[in-house]
């Protein structure tokens, strides 16, 4: 599958390492394909990973993954051309500047304010509730982490069901994309947990039900 992926920091890099190691091609969208932490990402990838303009990762892009800072996620979508028709996955949390609230919450979400952003694009939220340092080593005592996602086109859940286990995490449905309301709160209690209660990045969630 040809994957462009907008944003080459940390959630992006990590997602291109995991799903180039599953035979994917990736393609970077950044503002500058030559700067430090692109060269980084790229070098992670050898021949399987390209860099170039959003509107180069869109056009590239049978699926297309949002991994670049809340405050610039719009820039990012808008400038990437037409996605209509196209998975988009929202790995984005809309994050306050202290790592200790949401900009966005309760009756609305950053993934469904992505979907007005992108319209007739099949926007569904994922990768977003564990640390990018998790995906392809997702095991702890045993048990594989849940990957999280939501969203209302059941074909377009079908192939991010397919990505969650690429990068190694038990994919879990959790119904329509109006839940990204809680699972991006579900990704403040582990952001909060990891930076300001001081656990680090080795935790992850678990939903567990009886059969």
């Amino acid at each position: 599958m040809r994957i462009g992926i907008l944003g080459a920091g940390n959630v992006g890099a990590a997602l291109g390492r995991v799903w180039t190691s599953e035979g994917h091609d990736v393609l970077f969208g950044v503002p500058d394909a030559k700067n430090e932490r692109t060269r980084k990402a790229l070098a992670a990838l050898g021949s399987a990973g390209l860099a170039g303009t959003n509107a180069e990762a869109g056009a590239f892009g049978e699926v297309l993954a949002l991994a670049v800072p809340w405050p610039v996620a719009r820039q990012a979508i808008e400038s990437s051309g037409n996605l209509a028709g196209k998975v988009l996955i929202d790995c984005s949390n809309p994050l306050t500047s202290d790592l200790k609230g949401l900009t966005v919450g309760l009756n609305t979400s950053a993934a469904e304010q992505v979907a007005a952003w992108a319209p007739g694009a099949r926007v569904v939220k994922a990768f977003n509730t564990i640390g990018a340092g998790n995906f392809g080593r997702a095991e702890f005592a045993g048990q594989t982490a849940d990957g999280f996602y939501c969203g209302d086109d059941a074909g377009a859940k079908a192939v991010v069901k397919n990505l969650v286990e690429d990068a190694g995490l038990n994919p879990v449905d959790v119904g329509p994309l109006r839940n990204a309301r809680w699972l991006e709160a579900i990704a403040m209690l582990w952001i909060d947990l990891a930076v300001n209660q001081g656990w680090g990045g080795d935790h992850a969630f678990k939903l567990l039900r009886r059969s």
